[in-house]
């Protein structure tokens, strides 16, 4: 007690850091020192010694008071301070751990643990009764080869329906396609037809002027054919002959163009081609056979040279 702080309230000594009051044992034989030196005059003349009654390393217990103290420690859990109240005057103490009730640890009974044979003996059971995945592939597998068996009628009557659509899908558009290419060449195919007939080399111009289309069939006799062209919105045309000759450039124009244009004409050279244009009609020779361009349909000389170098 030498060591702790005591704070007096009131009359009553307090400990500072607990917030108890405090048994001032030491006080109590002070006064019990002093009232029995009162009585001797002797004790008044002796000089005061300090009291060393509460020093209990120098103290020795005696046999009833140990007994006394171990059967009151016995009976209140070692906990030989007095119970008394705190006062209200004091807010800041230590925390009181006379009630606190000692906590005993729970120790927890050891779980039963299975043999490990038994718990291999288990997990084998468990992966046979559980599918790996390949186990499911295969049985999705089967399922879908079963269906596929079952369908199999339905699917050849499908497969031959598909095929017989695709094959008359594929005769339909061939004959489209000749078709289409028959209408394309039948002028070409006209000509050769009727240069066969007529016995001469007679050819379908690969130029046609802008606006003008074949009117008709081919015409031919012995030695000429003969192709007229109609305009696509006036009833004006010019027709393209063709006839075996042996005249050349000169002899052209001395026998067919001067007698034909009263000797006005012009003439044009072009790709080794000498060609003559009078009013609307034109002639020209290549190859022994003489072409000339006859009608009302009113041509440029540019379209007249473009005829006679695609023919």
């Amino acid at each position: 007690m030498s060591q702790s702080k005591v704070v007096s309230i009131g009359g009553v000594d307090y400990d500072s850091h607990t917030g108890l009051a405090v048994q001032n044992t030491q006080t109590s034989v002070r006064r019990d020192v002093r009232r029995t030196q009162s009585v001797s005059a002797k004790g008044i003349h002796t000089p005061h010694q300090r009291s060393t009654a509460l020093n209990r390393q120098f103290v020795k217990k005696t046999a009833s008071h140990s007994q006394s103290e171990s059967a009151h420690t016995n009976t209140k859990s070692m906990d030989v301070r007095p119970t008394v109240k705190r006062s209200a005057a004091i807010t800041k103490f230590a925390k009181d751990t006379r009630s606190a009730t000692p906590t005993h640890a729970v120790v927890a009974d050891i779980a039963p643990v299975q043999h490990p044979a038994a718990a291999k003996a288990a997990a084998i059971k468990h992966a046979a009764a559980t599918p790996t995945a390949r186990d499911i592939k295969h049985a999705e597998l089967g399922k879908a080869l079963a269906n596929a068996k079952s369908d199999t009628s339905i699917t050849k009557k499908s497969r031959r329906r598909s095929k017989t659509f695709n094959v008359a899908m594929a005769s339909l558009g061939l004959l489209l396609l000749a078709g289409y290419f028959t209408y394309v060449n039948l002028p070409n195919l006209s000509v050769r037809v009727a240069a066969a007939q007529a016995g001469i080399n007679a050819t379908y111009p690969e130029y046609r002027p802008v606006g003008y289309h074949l009117n008709g069939p081919v015409a031919y006799q012995n030695g000429e054919v003969s192709m007229n062209f109609t305009s696509n919105s006036s009833p004006v045309g010019f027709s393209l002959n063709q006839a075996k000759s042996n005249w050349d450039s000169s002899a052209l124009l001395e026998k067919y163009v001067n007698p034909h244009s009263s000797g006005k004409y012009a003439t044009y050279n072009d790709a080794g081609l000498t060609i003559y244009t009078y009013g609307t009609d034109a002639a020209w020779v290549n190859g022994g056979i003489l072409y000339t361009v006859e009608g009302d349909a009113t041509l440029s000389n540019e379209q007249v040279r473009r005829i006679a170098t695609s023919m």
